[in-house]
């Protein structure tokens, strides 16, 4: 469930940035809207941050690097 809730979120970020772009390009950079979409964007990542960390931390993902 935390790897859907990660891959979600991943693919939220990604559809918010580019609608920052289109905003961007749209606008011509003379709107609020772009700044909205960056702003969801980061909290968007931020939060796919917090949910990778307590993933790791509960013990739900675990790293199978051979270093």
């Amino acid at each position: 469930m935390l790897k859907v809730a990660i891959a979600l979120m991943l693919l939220a970020t990604i559809v918010s940035l580019f609608s920052g772009l289109f905003f961007l390009v749209k606008d011509e950079g003379h709107s609020t809207r772009l700044v909205k979409a960056l702003t969801v964007r980061v909290s968007l990542a931020a939060i796919t941050l917090i949910l990778v960390t307590w993933g790791f931390y509960s013990g739900q993902l675990v790293s199978h690097a051979p270093w």
